[in-house]
Formats: structure tokens, C-alpha cells, sequence
């Protein structure tokens, strides 16, 4: 009896690869010549997968022109425009937890300004001052060879008045004066300062000492008009 063995199994051949040779070239070539523009449906079959593919991107091309660059810049400034507000929302909400110290804070801030701001005089109460300022001088037994107020100089909310003075006396009690004027109600400072030995051999204190007062309404008004009036010079000068 034969013994029967197993048939090898076919193995079919690789396709071969098709090459573009140089008469497939120069035939593609020749498709591209001599076309009628007016009769396109003529054409053969490359020129006419050309022509389509020309213009589908031209007409993408058109469309990101004049239509799709400008959603995308718009598209880029909301993005901006969202960043800035998500930002502002955290910013607001930290606020908004942290709103009743800040109202605290607030608080505290006008009480103390207040305070301060009761330390200035106003212009009725100027006088009063003067005459504090002498007799803190005097009640020490020291001698004022000058005491002359100068011109104020105004700021935004309140006025500084220069006042030269020159005093003689004794060292402990010029000390005992320049504490007596840091101890005063309303505020009092001194500055520059020169000590020296009179002609008799007592100590000459000259200084600067400047006191402040705020300004009344009348004052503010007029502020406000000169800030008003150099404001509108400055825009008749552009």
C-alpha cells in the first residue's frame, strides 16, 4: 500500500511593483498639453484630478481668507478675554471671602486717620497753637529772640506753616521745652536744628518748627477751581 504525502501548498508569487517608467512620464506629460479650457470635460483623467484638487485648495484657501483667519483671531482674543476674567473671578471671590477683614481693615484705617486728622487745627485754631508754642517756651524760663510764622504751603488736604524761632536759655531747660512741644495736642515738629553758645554763655537754640492744619471747605473749593483751570489749559495747549 503507498503511502500518500502531503501535497506542498502553492505559494503565489509577489505582485510585482508597478514602476513608472519614462514613457509613462512622458505620457503624463502629453496629457497636460494642448487642453482645451473651454471644453474640460475632455480632458484625461490627470488633468482633470489636477483641476479638482487646484481648486479645492483654492477655495480652502478663499475660505481661511476672508472667512476662517478672522473667527481665529476672534476665536484667540475670547480666549485672551476668558483668561483675564477667570483671573478676575478669583480675584473678586478672595475678595469676597476676605470681605468682612477687609471692611474691618477699612474701619480701623478711618478711625486712625481721624484721629490724625483731629491733630490738625484748622485755620481758626492756628493762633491758639501760636500761643501754645510761646508759652512752652516761656513757662521754661527761656528767652525768644525770634518767632516768625512764614507763608503756608499748601498740599493736597492740608497746609504746613514754617515757623522760624530762635531761643537762649539753659540746657536742661531747652530740653525740657523741645519735650514739652512733642507733647503738644496738635503736631508739632522741629527741624534744622543748630545749638550754639550765645555772646553771654547761655545756649542759643535756632530751628525750624513746622505745624500743620487742614483746609476748610473754601480752601478745597479753590483748589479744586486752580486744579480745574490748569486742567483745561493743559488741553488748550494740545
Amino acid at each position: 500500500m503507498k503511502r500518500l504525502l502531503p501535497r506542498k501548498a502553492s505559494v503565489p508569487a509577489p505582485v510585482a511593483r508597478k514602476r513608472l517608467t519614462r514613457a509613462d512620464l512622458q505620457r503624463l506629460a502629453q496629457d497636460f498639453k494642448d487642453l482645451d479650457p473651454n471644453d474640460p470635460g475632455l480632458w484625461p483623467l490627470a488633468p482633470r484630478l489636477a483641476a479638482v484638487l487646484a481648486l479645492l485648495l483654492a477655495t480652502v484657501a478663499a475660505f481661511w481668507w476672508f472667512d476662517w483667519r478672522s473667527q481665529a483671531e476672534r476665536l484667540e482674543r475670547s480666549a485672551a478675554e476668558e483668561l483675564q476674567l477667570r483671573e478676575g473671578w478669583v480675584t473678586k471671590k478672595r475678595q469676597a471671602v476676605n470681605l468682612d477683614e477687609h471692611r474691618r481693615q477699612l474701619a480701623e484705617i478711618d478711625r486712625q486717620f481721624g484721629a490724625l486728622l483731629k491733630q490738625l487745627p484748622n485755620r481758626a485754631e492756628m493762633d491758639s497753637l501760636l500761643s501754645d508754642l510761646n508759652q512752652a517756651g516761656l513757662g521754661r524760663g527761656l528767652q525768644f529772640e525770634l518767632f516768625k510764622p512764614g507763608a503756608d504751603l499748601v498740599k493736597e488736604f492740608y497746609a504746613e506753616m514754617p515757623i522760624a524761632i530762635r531761643v537762649t536759655g539753659g540746657y536742661h531747660e531747652l530740653g525740657e521745652f523741645v519735650s514739652d512741644i512733642a507733647r503738644l495736642p496738635r503736631i508739632v515738629t522741629l527741624n534744622d536744628i543748630a545749638l550754639k553758645v550765645g555772646k553771654d554763655g547761655r545756649l542759643e537754640l535756632e530751628a525750624k518748627a513746622v505745624t500743620y492744619r487742614y483746609l476748610d471747605e473754601e480752601e478745597l473749593a479753590q483748589q479744586r477751581q486752580a486744579a480745574q483751570a490748569e486742567q483745561a489749559a493743559r488741553g488748550k495747549k494740545k
